[in-house]
């Protein structure tokens, strides 16, 4: 990407070369659009001390709209859940580990292998998730990570979503983060009559207080989900989400473009 006072030129791996007013980097937590235009990866990646992997497999255990877990109370936890009105099921499970691990993001069996390893100890139903492991053809492996930048823009380059701030899963607020940034984007950029240095400052004025709050709820999930599930960890877990911390407010009171 070559972006000037007009507008930014992209040249493509596979493709023509093509110029843009804008570019909005909408491509997830390992964002190729970010790494261009603001710096490495590991600049920006914050990594929790944990991993996931998450895999359909059939609805064996009959869940009705439901879902079951185990763990260790300590360095795993698996989870399965019934999905697409319980004709399949989904499979979650997530182990700490004190530092972060090497492997190719693509090596879909050194995911399955890793994600093995971790979870040989478990009991219960692991040792059948393990073996529906195999034939799982949608297999999601990741460090549980977040991403933190000081602006999310530069020049005519914005980034929207995971690319921009990352919450991690832990959070449960991905979705809605992205899709609430998304529309602030696009009404800032309208509000603004197409002058982005306006808008990119309004967009991020906004958000950043949203996403700080999200992103503090991130790092208390991934110490949470790996304790056993007493009565004491549920009060700690629904205070942490019910309770605006000093600085940043839950509420994010959304205009109207």
């Amino acid at each position: 990407m070559e972006p000037d006072e007009d507008g930014v030129s992209v040249t493509f791996e596979h493709g023509a070369p093509e110029r843009f007013d804008l570019v909005i980097g909408a491509d997830g937590a390992h964002s190729v659009v970010r790494r261009l235009a603001f710096g490495p990866e590991e600049d920006f990646s914050h990594f929790l001390g944990c991993y996931y992997g998450y895999w359909e497999t059939d609805n064996y255990l009959n869940l009705d709209h439901e879902g079951m877990a185990t763990g260790d109370g300590e360095t795993a936890a698996l989870s399965i859940f019934s999905v697409k009105n319980n004709a399949a099921a989904r499979v979650g499970l997530l182990f700490k580990s004190d530092e972060p691990l090497t492997y190719g993001r693509r090596d879909i069996e050194a995911h399955k292998r890793i994600l093995r390893q971790r979870a040989a100890h478990l009991g219960w139903q692991t040792p059948t998730l393990l073996e529906k492991l195999d034939a799982a053809r949608d297999l999601y492996f990741d460090a549980m990570a977040q991403i933190r930048m000081e602006t999310w823009s530069k020049g005519r380059i914005v980034l929207v979503g995971d690319a921009a701030h990352c919450a991690a899963p832990t959070s449960g607020r991905g979705t809605s983060q992205a899709l609430i940034g998304a529309y602030i984007l696009a009404g800032e950029l309208a509000a603004a009559d197409g002058d982005h240095r306006t808008a990119f400052t309004a967009y991020e004025s906004a958000l950043r207080e949203h996403v700080a709050r999200n992103q503090e709820i991130g790092v208390h999930g991934s110490q949470y989900v790996f304790a056993q599930p007493t009565q004491e960890v549920f009060d700690a877990m629904a205070t942490q989400l019910a309770e605006p911390s000093d600085e940043h407010d839950t509420d994010l009171s959304l205009k109207t473009y």
